[in-house]
Parts: C-alpha cells; sequence; structure tokens
C-alpha cells in the first residue's frame, strides 16, 4: 500500500528534525567537554616548551633539536592521546562510565577468582588512583602560577607578586567549591573555546613566519633527536611529556559527556589548536632563540602580553576547576568502593547529579597546593614535580586496560600483547625520565601518592578485618529468628530496620536492643547495603525483598558508585514489593562499632592505629545513607581487630 505523499513528507520532516536536534545535543556536549575534559592539556603550551629547553636539562637550543622536540610532542599528541586515549581506552567503558576507578572495576571483574591476579590488580590499579591525587594537587599550582607568571613577560617589577597573586587566586577558587559550578560552568566551554581558538591563531602566524617549522611533522626528526642526544634527549622526555599531562581526564571524564563529544571536541577543535600552536612556538624560536625565557607570552609581541595574561588566567582557573571536580568523583567513586571513610558529601546541583563538593578533599587538597606553590615557588621548579604521577597513572591505565581486552573482552592474545607492549614501553620510556627528576621535586607528588595508597590499602584491609572478627561471633540469622519465635517478646507499633552485612549473621543492634529492651517491633526488617562494581546498579535489582515470616523481612539495596546513596528513596520502592513503609513510623537501629587495636595478627600496630583514626573520623552511616537522624538508634559494640 502506498503511503500518500503529504504522510512520507511528514515523515520526512520529523526525521529531519530529529536528526537535527541530535546533531545540537552532541556539539553542545562537545562544546562543553572542550570547557571541563580538554583544561588541563590545553593549557599546557604555556609551560611545555620552555620547560624542555630549561638551561638545568642541558639541552642545546638548536634548530636540529627544536625540530626533533617540536616532532616529539605532535607525534605524542597522535599516539598517546589520540590513538592510545582518544581512540582505544574510550572503548574500555563500565557501563558507559570510564576513570581507573571504573576501569579497575571491571579489569577486577575480568579476571574472576583468580586471587593473586585480583590482589595484583588491585594494587596496580589502587596506586594509580591514589597518584591522581598527586597529580590533582600539581595540576592548579603550575596550571595558575604559569599563567600569573606572564606578568614578569610584560615587566620585571611584577615579579614579586606572581606567588602571592596566584595563591589569591587558588584560595578564591577553593573557596567557591561549596556553591558549586552549575551557574558559572556553561561559560566554561565559549571561554576554552576562545582560548584555544587563540592559540590556533597564534600557531598559524608564528608558521607563516618561520615555515620551515612543518619539518617537524616528518617523525623522523624524533628518532634523530635520541640519535644526537641520547642521555640528554632521554632526560628531555620527562619535560616532554608535560605536553600530555590531562590525557586521563579525558576517559575519568566519559561518564559526563560520553564518548562521541569528547572524540569529536579534541579532532576538531584540541588537537589541531594544540599542534598549531605548538608548531607555531617551534617557530618562533628558530627564528627568534632569545624567546626561549617564555615563548607563550612572546608569540604576538609585547602589546599581547596583559590580554594573554588575563585570557590564560581564566583558562587555568578552568582547567584547575576540572582538576578538582574529578578529585571529588574519584573520592566519592573510592568510598563506595571501599578504599575510603565515608566522608561528608554536599550535592552543589538540584539538576546535574554529579555536581559534588567534599570539603575535607576541598580543604586538605587546597592545603597540599598552597604548599607546593609557595615550596616551589615557580612553574619551572614545579615543572620537574609534574611528570612523574601523571606517568605512572598512564602505566596503571595501560596494565589494567589489557586485562579488560583479554579478558573481558576475548580479543586475539597476539593483539592483546602487541598493543599493550606498544603502549607500556612509550609509558614506560616517559616514567623512567622522570623517575631521574624524583629529587628535584618528583617526590612530592609521589609523596603524597604514597600517602593515599597507604591510607587506601589500610581501610580495605581493616574494614576486612572488622568483617572477619564480626563473622567469628555471629549468630546465624534462620537459627535465631527460629528460637526467638518459640517464646516471642512482647511487639510494639511500629517497623524496626537493622542494617546488616551481605554474610552477617544477627545485628548487633538487634541483640542489644531485645537485651536492653526485651521488646520487638510487629514488622522487622533487615537491611543489607549492597555496592556493585559497576557506575550505577541495574534499576530491577535495586531493591529485592524476602519475607522471612513472623513480620520479618530481608530487603536488599544495590547501589552502584555513581549512585547516590539514599537508604530512604530506595526503600519507597518496596511498596512494588508488597511492603509499604512509612517513615514516620519507622525506626533504624544500627550499630557504631569501636575499633579496638590488639597485638597479634591482623596488620602491623602503626596501621591499626591509624585504621581506628580513621574509623573514628569517619562520617556515620546513618548520614551518608541519608537516613533522617530523629529516626535513628544507635548502640554501640566493640570489635577487635
Amino acid at each position: 500500500m502506498a503511503i500518500p505523499d503529504h504522510f512520507a513528507g511528514f515523515a520526512l520532516d520529523s526525521h529531519h528534525h530529529s536528526h537535527q536536534a541530535q546533531q545540537r545535543k552532541l556539539a553542545g556536549l562537545a562544546l562543553a567537554a572542550i570547557g571541563i575534559v580538554y583544561g588541563d592539556i590545553g593549557t599546557s603550551p604555556l609551560y611545555s616548551l620552555k620547560t624542555v629547553f630549561d638551561p638545568a636539562h642541558g639541552l642545546a637550543l638548536t634548530p636540529a633539536n627544536l625540530l626533533g622536540v617540536v616532532s616529539l610532542i605532535f607525534w605524542g599528541l597522535t599516539v598517546i592521546v589520540s590513538f592510545k586515549y582518544v581512540t582505544l581506552v574510550l572503548r574500555a567503558d563500565n557501563r558507559g562510565e570510564g576513570g581507573i576507578m571504573a576501569l579497575l572495576a571491571l579489569a577486577l571483574g575480568a579476571v574472576g577468582e583468580r586471587r593473586r591476579l585480583h590482589f595484583a590488580l588491585l594494587l596496580v590499579g589502587v596506586f594509580g588512583a591514589a597518584l591522581f591525587y598527586g597529580d590533582s594537587v600539581i595540576t592548579p599550582a603550575i596550571s595558575v602560577l604559569s599563567a600569573v607568571e606572564g606578568l614578569e613577560v610584560a615587566t620585571p617589577t611584577l615579579q614579586p607578586y606572581v606567588v602571592p597573586l596566584t595563591i589569591v587566586i587558588l584560595v578564591a577558587l577553593y573557596a567557591v567549591q561549596s556553591h558549586g559550578t552549575a551557574g558559572i560552568g556553561r561559560w566554561f566551554g565559549p571561554v576554552m573555546l576562545l582560548w584555544f581558538a587563540v592559540l590556533a591563531a597564534m600557531g598559524i602566524l608564528n608558521i607563516a613566519r618561520s615555515p620551515a617549522i612543518l619539518a617537524a611533522l616528518n617523525p623522523w626528526h624524533a628518532v634523530r633527536f635520541f640519535v644526537d642526544n641520547r642521555a640528554i634527549g632521554f632526560l628531555a622526555l620527562g619535560a616532554v611529556v608535560l605536553a600530555f599531562t590531562g590525557a586521563e581526564a579525558l576517559y575519568a571524564d566519559m561518564g559526563h559527556f560520553g564518548k562521541k563529544p569528547i572524540r569529536l571536541a579534541w579532532f576538531a577543535v584540541a588537537f589541531p589548536a594544540l599542534a598549531l600552536n605548538y608548531l607555531g612556538q617551534g617557530g618562533l624560536l628558530l627564528a627568534h632563540p632569545e624567546a626561549i625565557a617564555n615563548p607563550f607570552y612572546r608569540q604576538l609581541g609585547s602589546w599581547s602580553v596583559y590580554p594573554l595574561v588575563l585570557l590564560s588566567t581564566v583558562a587555568t582557573v578552568i582547567a584547575s576547576q576540572a582538576t578538582i571536580s574529578g578529585t571529588f568523583s574519584m573520592t566519592k567513586e573510592a568510598i563506595a568502593l571501599g578504599f575510603l571513610p565515608r566522608m561528608r558529601v554536599v550535592h552543589t546541583s538540584e539538576r546535574e547529579i554529579g555536581q559534588i563538593y567534599v570539603p575535607a578533599v576541598n580543604w586538605l587538597q587546597l592545603a597540599a597546593v598552597l604548599l607546593a606553590v609557595v615550596g616551589f615557588g615557580s612553574s619551572d621548579a614545579l615543572a620537574s614535580a609534574y611528570g612523574i604521577a601523571v606517568t605512572a597513572t598512564m602505566l596503571a591505565t595501560t596494565l589494567l586496560t589489557f586485562f579488560v581486552i583479554r579478558y573481558r573482552w576475548k580479543m586475539n592474545l597476539a593483539l592483546c600483547l602487541g598493543a599493550t607492549a606498544l603502549f607500556l614501553a612509550i609509558d614506560a620510556g616517559f616514567f623512567s625520565a622522570n623517575v631521574l627528576k624524583l629529587l628535584h621535586g618528583g617526590w612530592f607528588p609521589l609523596a603524597l601518592g604514597l600517602l593515599l595508597f597507604t591510607l587506601m590499602l589500610t581501610w580495605r584491609r581493616g574494614r576486612q578485618l572488622v568483617f572477619d572478627n564480626l563473622q567469628k561471633h555471629a549468630i546465624p540469622l534462620d537459627a535465631f529468628l527460629e528460637s526467638l519465635f518459640l517464646a516471642p517478646p512482647l511487639r510494639v507499633p511500629g517497623t524496626a530496620i537493622f542494617l546488616r552485612g551481605e554474610r552477617d549473621g544477627v545485628p548487633h543492634a538487634m541483640l542489644h536492643n531485645l537485651s536492653h529492651n526485651k521488646v520487638l517491633h510487629e514488622r522487622i526488617v533487615f537491611l543489607t547495603v549492597r555496592i556493585v562494581e559497576a557506575p550505577r546498579a541495574e534499576e530491577a535489582a535495586r531493591v529485592k525483598v524476602a519475607g522471612l515470616g513472623h513480620g520479618c523481612h530481608q530487603v536488599d539495596l544495590s547501589f552502584g558508585f555513581k549512585d547516590e546513596p539514599d537508604i530512604p528513596a530506595l526503600l519507597m520502592l518496596c511498596a512494588r514489593h508488597g511492603l509499604a513503609l512509612d517513615m514516620m513510623q519507622t525506626s533504624f537501629f544500627i550499630s557504631r562499632q569501636t575499633v579496638i587495636s590488639t597485638p597479634g595478627a591482623g596488620m602491623m600496630p602503626w596501621r591499626e592505629h591509624l585504621f581506628v583514626a580513621m574509623q573514628r573520623n569517619a562520617r556515620d552511616a546513618a548520614d551518608y545513607y541519608r537516613i533522617p537522624s530523629n529516626r535513628v538508634i544507635e548502640l554501640g559494640t566493640q570489635v577487635e581487630i
């Protein structure tokens, strides 16, 4: 049967409008990604070339060396960022989410019950995540400092004001975090688009003045650089990697924007602008080697310094904001996966789920950033500290990705080994070059990373010991309920909810309540919260209700590590399973565990004391799971580890 022309036209028209709407949405997300995802890597031209040819590194500024370094940067952006991260690693998504925590959850799930492999991957993933915190301290410090240093180029008399002004900007940035970025966030994309446009324009202008720099597009110059310079060339890799810092961010932010917008933003805007600007800076240095003191600010002449300082400062604040937000997200995921104690998480936007603020992390990070700014004093000195955390995280990502593509995707072993070996060789080269800078500042992010690594593993191990101790003294729930209802205690109106672990027996809070109050509510709910190793729990598995008889029920609630842990909201869904709950008639009984360190098996004494201190300062379960405080009854219990 033929479709009338006017209906056919309507169908085509609606299809056209729907395609246009999709295109607009993709463009909007790509613009937002330019602001959030590429802020870090986008501000690298401020300091990368200047650092490579720092006299302290011993690399002479000759035309051959300049062509070699610019070639290394261009091909690094192509192979490491475009090929490894944008093309390949973005495919390793955990239900749409990215970042090292999501990748770790994928890798652990892929290797299954292989215990030794499981533990080794856990160490690699946690160490990579811990180093992300080290990196997140250096990024705001070096970015803002390098932008403000443009004032020295304008007039050397402003040099004493660079560090104080940087401190003022950073304190202001961290002070406004509690208000959220929803309001100003919409300007991030347009501002960074302007930034990339300026980078590209300056690059084109300087390439036109020195077209000989285009020879750097030939990778042979990168090879010759190593042949000619050998040891010094290898050392230079430690500074070259500064051009790729921020590559991890595009993977970590996949959940916010999706793969397509991130890829579009990179290939259409960020990559061309960065490539042109590095080539342009190289062209400037070919013609004017004396500009090496600060090639970025000398690209257009003295008239442009103040406008560039202003634009650079705004761009670096945006880059820092993306790092700070990333740290908050990473912390929330680490808490959910059991690597950090519960902390206060404030939601700064009613519409955007991902907009969060973690006060403890915010102020601790600011303290560390200010220490870095004051302690190192210049972007040149900070550059020595920068690369080590970034390259170690890149190594961890490469290793974890191998287990995902081999064991989860079942890809050909030879292909998996070949691709992993290529990227491992590149990552290991950059990491080794940065290890040599350990005594020149590289120790700082490494020390921060090791501190976080120790805290995360201590917390996880301590929780395991507490769980083992409770298991040892656990009373099986089925047997207990059977004996309890042979001669039941007095039943009182209302619902009592007792939180219990996945494999726990009778909750201690219930035993204490029976022991002291000698009564039982007419309806009892045993509530188990599960955190699944996925960003979001599947809708069908979020709530499970099982009847245990005598007015008792077992309720299992599942959260992903990106989900909002809101128990009352999920409990409302129990009505679908025949268990309607009225919060005003419900009391939550929670065991508050007091952990005591004892000699013997377990952890080393200092780690046990560290775990006890962390446990005492952790946010309580009721607050974290958003249980109304006026509905909570806490009953204490002591646990030895």
